[in-house]
């Protein structure tokens, strides 16, 4: 026969049931935690780099490859076609006007100046046998001229004998018209000869200033020739340093060929290529910074080259600080060009995470975790990047990279 549990029995019992619970909830909880755990990835703290979120300015820009040239650079060219005899000044070598950096063999010059002078001379003696030849010309026309004149007046006064005949009766009338005839043609020969000596007079003229006109090229031809040869003795026409010279004694070098280079290295520009994709985003006058080492210097876009070669635009920028110390010819450096600008936004210095990155978001070192936040990232250059939301100044960001944990929540940090 059962008998009813006591009271106190069933509250024992109850008491138990709730223990065994309590024990069971406690039992899965730790097997939940300690899973999720085992689970949750974790990352060494010395693999990470991070930086703090500040405020601040971020100019967007794109990155050009440049070279340190001189700002002013004469080109020496070849006056003449010659051979090199003598490098009097070297590459390197500091020069001043009138010092003389190569010596041009001057022969073939000197023959073709000399044959100039010659023909120069023919034609001046060819001014004289003109006049002679028209004075000459002049001469006979003019003695003709005379006998013409005395022949029209022979004819005159027969024609007027002939009339006179005609009226007493002891003349003809075809006595007469042959008389007016060979008047008439005798007059034609005077006229002719009249304008015959004036047309030598008007080829004479024109014969002279043919040959004004030869000499003065001729002339000109010979001074450029005189010009060419003093100039065959290169010399500096300006204080600077040689920074390039043909010195291969012994070469030909053809007229117009380049010969030497002589450079004022009290103060630079920088001559940039970057690839054509980018040609849009350059403008004259827009903003550049050239960086050497860790020093930042600031220029201005001063022209840029209309033609693309290879697939590249060149560009030339003009610094604030020309003759900088650190400036020195053919130096290699980096071209930032300025596209945009954000100004008092927040930003975070720039890092392998945000080359690799494909998502908007950041990781945000809190607590000895990274948790992943989405944020809006702006505007970038080489040192900082713009963070639009998603993060407070002060805060520690991952910007190393992060490509393998790109869809985890949460990450320890050891």
């Amino acid at each position: 026969m059962d008998r009813e549990l006591s009271a106190s029995a069933r509250q024992a019992q109850k008491r138990k049931r709730i223990w065994q619970i309590g024990i069971a909830v406690a039992l899965v909880a730790a097997a939940v935690f300690g899973f999720r755990s085992l689970i949750t990835p974790t990352i060494e703290r010395a693999t990470l780099r991070t930086a703090l979120v500040e405020e601040g300015p971020v100019v967007a820009t794109i990155t050009a490859s440049g070279t340190v040239v001189p700002e002013h650079e004469l080109v020496i060219t070849s006056p003449i076609q010659a051979r090199i005899e003598q490098v009097v000044h070297n590459t390197g070598e500091q020069v001043q006007p009138g010092d003389q950096i190569l010596l041009l063999d001057k022969a073939y010059t000197q023959l073709a100046y000399d044959k100039l002078k010659d023909e120069q001379e023919q034609s001046r003696h060819k001014t004289v046998q003109l006049n002679l030849n028209l004075e000459k010309k002049l001469n006979s026309l003019a003695s003709q001229l005379e006998i013409k004149r005395m022949r029209v007046k022979s004819l005159q006064a027969q024609l007027e004998d002939e009339q006179y005949l005609l009226r007493i009766g002891g003349g003809t009338q075809e006595s007469v018209k042959q008389a007016e005839l060979n008047l008439k043609i005798a007059q034609q020969e005077l006229a002719q000869i009249e304008r015959d000596m004036v047309t030598e007079r008007q080829l004479l003229k024109a014969d002279e200033q043919e040959l004004r006109y030869t000499l003065a090229m001729q002339s000109r031809s010979i001074e450029e020739l005189e010009r060419k040869m003093q100039q065959a003795e290169v010399r500096a026409t300006q204080p600077g340093v040689i920074t390039w010279v043909k010195n291969e004694i012994g070469s030909i070098v053809n007229t117009g060929d380049i010969i030497a280079r002589l450079a004022d290295l009290s103060s630079y520009k920088v001559q940039a290529t970057i690839s054509d994709a980018f040609a849009e985003q350059l403008s004259p006058g827009g903003s550049a910074t050239i960086r050497i080492n860790d020093t930042d210097l600031k220029g201005t876009i001063a022209s840029i080259k209309p033609t693309v070669e290879n697939g590249t635009v060149t560009f030339f920028v003009a610094l604030d600080e020309k003759a900088h110390q650190l400036l020195r010819p053919s130096l290699r450096v980096d071209v930032y060009v300025s596209t945009a600008a954000s100004h008092n936004t927040l930003r975070v210095k720039n890092g392998p995470y945000f080359r690799n990155t494909s998502k908007p978001q950041v990781f945000v070192l809190q607590n000895g975790e990274l948790v992943r936040r989405a944020a809006k990232i702006g505007v970038s250059n080489v040192d900082f990047v713009e963070l639009e939301s998603g993060v407070q100044p002060g805060e520690e960001v991952v910007i190393s990279d992060m490509t393998e944990y790109q869809h985890v929540e949460k990450i320890k940090v050891k």
